[in-house]
């Protein structure tokens, strides 16, 4: 017969180390670093969400993120969605079909966006009574 014996507890020293070693490790994966920060990988779908969130940002959907207020700027929106257009035009038969209809969707709604900017309240009034936008961007 065996004996049974009670199991060997194995202290490892440095496992403090190695745990503090492994939590910076993923704080780095998590945030980035100055060296190795992480980027999203280049795509179209990545270009055009890029320049429809920019002429979001212009049109005053989205607070400026140094001031933290909405800021319209008409003049700049009109660039990106006219810098979109011209993408488009320029791919033209390129596309796949998931990237003609993203592109054809995202120029629409901010199109649309952009003749309603008129309409949306000056910085004097309730934020609380501004339109919200139903924008939604893949």
């Amino acid at each position: 017969m065996t004996e049974e014996k009670d199991p060997k507890i194995i202290v490892d020293d440095d496992w403090k180390s190695q745990v503090e070693k492994e939590k910076e490790q993923i704080e780095q994966e998590r945030h980035g670093d100055d060296d190795n920060q992480q980027v999203p990988e280049a795509s179209f779908s990545l270009l055009v969400t890029t320049f429809a969130t920019q002429a979001l940002s212009a049109m005053g959907f989205m607070p400026n993120p140094v001031t933290g207020k909405a800021e319209p700027n008409k003049a700049l929106a009109k660039h990106f969605i006219d810098s979109l257009s011209i993408l488009q035009e320029k791919t033209s038969g390129n596309l796949t079909k998931e990237e003609s209809e993203l592109m054809n969707d995202a120029l629409h709604q901010l199109r649309m966006a952009f003749v309603s900017i008129d309409q949306m309240p000056t910085s004097d009034t309730n934020e609380d009574d501004a339109p919200k936008s139903s924008i939604e961007l893949p």
